[in-house]
């Protein structure tokens, strides 16, 4: 409890020292881009273009030994063909000793407002797993409903489209896409399953390592431009899971899912907000449950709202951001059938905390977070984050 004092002490001196002075900042959602998207519309002398990002993180939970990690170093390159076709791919390692490709896509310009793709691409669902890039946002860990809800970082393989209207301010994606995985053979003649009430869809994300198909899953996502500073967010995903071909027909062995997503990223002079709103509901889960032995929510809901504000001159190249971040989030917000609701699994986060941009694409973090759920038996450890972060 000492390091939590210690830590509001110094974000509250912060504060009061801030000055007052206002401009506006270069953080603006509007015209925010991701890895992916700096690839696509940079204007390079060569055909390839090659960048990185990565995050060294330490994480000191109360009462325990604190670890230190690199938790992702990805490798971005890119390739144009000619005006109209172009070729990204992320290599992600994580934790030093996990390879894993992030992104992989060929990227067609048909007209100034379509572009068709196809590939292993991100899931355009919330804010977070799009722009994931450490100097992106606040907080040194990424918003814990992000990885229990979306799940982030959520990539399959598939085809759509994108583009943009600007006469009317609204970006579109389309994409069709496999599925989450359900359920394997265990090679015994017994299944498992592979979703699970604690993180939901999480384990079921196949990243395009030998994914399996039985049915197509719909994507979509629409973003609003149109009042200055401000972005809105509309996302929606329709589909079934997917079990290998030997159990495909088994009753149980695949769920429904109906996804809904909401955000919104605000920019005004030195304060920055954002919010989002991720219910998914899941069909078939008794059924899923009781072949699997599984514990899988019917429903999973999660939210946050976020406020930032630059203590530095907004003239400076350097920025110095104060959060707070509230989320909740509950991967057990509705069950089936005799399944009763795990209270743990209804959670809620406070943090807050310093984000110093020392140069554009360079980020020092450090923040604290006060960590609950609703069973009040359960052992839910505050924790002291920080990290560093580059993107090139």
């Amino acid at each position: 409890m000492r390091k939590s004092i210690v830590f509001l002490t110094v974000l509250f001196t912060a504060f009061l020292s801030a000055q007052t002075k206002t401009d506006s900042i270069t953080l603006n959602p509007q015209k925010q881009l991701n890895a992916a998207q700096r690839l696509l519309s940079g204007n390079y002398a060569s055909a390839v273009t090659m960048g990185a990002y990565g995050e060294m993180l330490y994480n000191q939970p109360e009462g325990d030994n604190g670890e230190l990690d690199v938790q992702r170093l990805v490798l971005l390159m890119g390739y144009r063909f000619n005006d109209k076709t172009q070729f990204v791919t992320e290599i992600e390692l994580e934790h030093v000793e996990e390879v894993f490709v992030e992104q992989a896509f060929v990227n067609y310009n048909v007209a100034n407002n379509v572009n068709l793709r196809g590939g292993l691409m991100l899931v355009p669902m919330g804010i977070i797993n799009e722009f994931h890039e450490p100097t992106t946002f606040n907080g040194t860990e990424r918003p814990a409903m992000d990885n229990a809800i979306v799940p982030t970082t959520w990539r399959e393989l598939g085809i759509g489209v994108s583009g943009r209207f600007n006469n009317i301010s609204l970006g579109y994606q389309a994409y069709v896409f496999n599925g989450f995985k359900s359920t394997l053979a265990d090679g015994e003649g017994g299944i498992s399953g592979v979703l699970q009430g604690s993180n939901g869809l999480r384990g079921g994300r196949q990243k395009g390592i030998k994914s399996t198909i039985d049915s197509p899953t719909l994507s979509t996502k629409f973003d609003y431009y149109g009042i200055p500073g401000l972005r809105l967010g509309l996302s929606t995903y329709f589909g079934k899971t997917q079990a290998a071909d030997e159990i495909e027909t088994v009753e149980g062995a695949n769920i429904g899912i109906s996804m809904l997503g909401l955000d919104a990223r605000y920019a005004y002079d030195r304060f920055t907000a954002r919010g989002q709103f991720i219910h998914a509901s899941l069909s078939d889960t008794d059924e899923y449950n009781a072949l699997t032995g599984a514990d899988l929510g019917s429903a999973l809901q999660g939210w946050y709202v976020e406020g930032a504000f630059n203590l530095l001159p907004i003239q400076n190249e350097q920025k110095l951001f104060a959060f707070v971040r509230y989320e909740m989030y509950d991967t057990h917000a509705s069950t089936a059938g005799s399944l009763l609701e795990n209270e743990a699994y209804d959670r809620t986060d406070v943090t807050t905390g310093l984000t110093y941009h020392l140069a554009p694409g360079v980020v020092l973090k450090g923040d604290y977070q006060f960590r609950s759920n609703a069973d009040d038996n359960s052992d839910v450890q505050d924790r002291l984050n920080f990290g560093i972060g580059v993107w090139f």
